[in-house]
């Protein structure tokens, strides 16, 4: 089975203004988002290939609701500074004859998705990244959304996360085998993004606004 980034998003405070510093780096912002039922809301960075969401919770009673609650998004967000990882790393088919999730997990049918979509969420604590499996996005979803970047990036092509804690899931151990991912283990959470096959050899650090660093 197959399957590659879809996007990825990271925990901010309300109203996500550590976008900014992703603007003045010179990406262009997309438009935002809610997500009714769920009580989160983003920011947004589109690519050619995959998406950057800077994510906070908007609603304190949905996001702890029934319906939300198994998500643990409430408590990755409200522990981003503490044991919680505030990273999400959401994956997709790489072709259209994979559908089935490829690490066990659990389905998740919020309300803004029409039916008969869902999300499958991997089984995994809040001290690992949110794992998600969405079988209905495809790569042409996101080259539709894409605006070329002041800038000039087009594609991520890497990601390496440090953890604080060894990453035990299988969702994990099977996401870091398929090399969409590779990890290392440090002192604090740090997701390393690689544009474009890193073919400028740059490197741009938006510590300590985000715990992210661009490979360009």
């Amino acid at each position: 089975m197959r399957f590659e980034l879809d996007h990825l998003f990271v925990c901010t405070a309300p109203g996500a203004p550590e976008a900014e510093k992703l603007v003045e780096f010179g990406l262009h912002e997309g438009p935002p988002n809610r997500h009714p039922g769920q009580g989160t809301a983003n920011r947004r960075f589109a690519f050619a290939n995959a998406m950057i969401e800077l994510l906070w919770v908007s609603d304190a009673h949905e996001a702890q609701s029934e319906r939300a609650r198994r998500t643990l998004l409430w408590e990755r967000w409200s522990g981003r500074e503490a044991e919680a990882s505030p990273f999400g790393i959401c994956l997709r088919p790489a072709d259209s004859s994979s559908t089935e999730p490829p690490f066990p997990a659990w389905q998740y049918r919020p309300t803004y998705l029409p039916d008969p979509l869902l999300m499958y969420i991997g089984d995994a604590g809040i001290e690992e990244p949110m794992w998600v499996y969405l079988d209905f996005m495809r790569r042409s979803h996101r080259e539709h959304q894409f605006h070329e970047h002041p800038t000039g990036v087009r594609e991520i092509t890497g990601l390496t996360l440090t953890t604080p804690v060894p990453l035990r899931s299988i969702a994990s151990q099977r996401i870091v085998k398929s090399s969409v991912l590779a990890t290392q283990e440090g002192p604090k959470s740090l997701l390393e993004i690689g544009f474009d096959g890193n073919r400028h050899q740059q490197i741009v650090d938006f510590r300590p606004h985000l715990p992210l660093v661009f490979q360009l």
